[in-house]
């Protein structure tokens, strides 16, 4: 059964890498990330700091994109060449198909994550060595304690160790949207459909953490409240857990803890999520 989820899993990512849409997704995004080194001359600290809010940024963004139009697209692309009764037709049961594309498109995000990241990482090494010689350039005539001091400010602001945990954050943040659309899908009427309800659930998500604070402001809370709050909680990923750009970018140190609970907490979104898809598309009609 494995075998038959992993090849499935992996046609599904050839088959994706050759759609216009990943192409145009990826040109987006690697221009976007290309673009941040073309800033405003800023002193270096914010500079970094401008370059990792725009990186960042734009990873967050097309990943979860691409997770949204690449799922929502797959089953009726498959309905419609037949491709799904051919499958089907076979001694394939019906979650493995959908765990292998699922796995496939994972696959895929985890590609288009792993090379905006190198991108990312040359856009910053490049800056770090035009900072470098313009320190270099400005100091010659410094002491040597006041160069090594201005160097070593330029080699943190560069990278520091929460940029993997981050980028690892996104990529997860994405995963659980492709695992939210393909349960979607399994019910949809259509691709729009799908990407229209889903567009919709991620921005609740987004606000979801914002709403139930203000909702349970004050010392007079009605039970129907932490009720409705609860199912909101419930039904709805609580995608601003997943927001740890703000303290990557400032440099501050994302605790283990949270990374881990993170981490843990967007797979068991995914698991949940590609469950639920698998009840529901056994017993549709096809």
């Amino acid at each position: 059964m494995f075998t038959r989820i992993a090849t499935i899993a992996r046609n599904t990512f050839t088959e994706l890498v050759r759609q216009k849409v990943f192409y145009i997704l990826l040109v987006f995004a690697l221009a976007a990330i290309g673009s941040s080194i073309f800033m405003a001359q800023l002193r270096i600290e914010a500079q970094f700091q401008m370059i990792k809010d725009v990186c960042l940024g734009s990873m967050a963004i097309f990943t979860s994109l691409l997770a949204i139009l690449a799922t929502a697209s797959f089953l009726p692309n498959d309905s419609e060449d037949r491709t799904i009764y051919t499958l089907l037709a076979k001694p394939v049961p019906r979650f493995a198909y959908l765990f292998g594309k699922l796995g496939g498109i994972i696959m895929l995000l985890l590609f288009f994550t792993f090379m905006m990241s190198v991108v990312f990482c040359a856009v910053l090494w490049m800056r770090e060595q035009s900072a470098l010689a313009q320190i270099h350039t400005e100091f010659s005539g410094a002491p040597a304690e006041e160069l090594q001091l201005a160097v070593k400010s330029v080699t943190d602001a560069t990278f520091n160790s929460n940029l993997l945990p981050g980028i690892l954050i996104i990529f997860v943040k994405a995963a659980l949207l492709a695992a939210l659309t393909l349960f979607i899908s399994t019910f949809a009427t259509s691709a729009l459909f799908t990407v229209m309800i889903t567009a919709a659930i991620y921005f609740i998500g987004h606000l979801q953490a914002t709403a139930r604070e203000s909702w349970l402001q004050g010392a007079d809370i009605q039970w129907w409240t932490r009720i409705l709050v609860a199912l909101i909680a419930l039904l709805f990923p609580d995608l601003q857990a997943f927001n740890l750009a703000d303290d990557m970018i400032a440099g501050a140190a994302i605790p283990w803890e949270i990374f881990v609970k993170t981490f843990a907490l967007g797979w068991l979104y995914v698991a949940v999520y590609a469950s639920l898809a698998a009840y529901v598309f056994a017993g549709r009609e096809l």
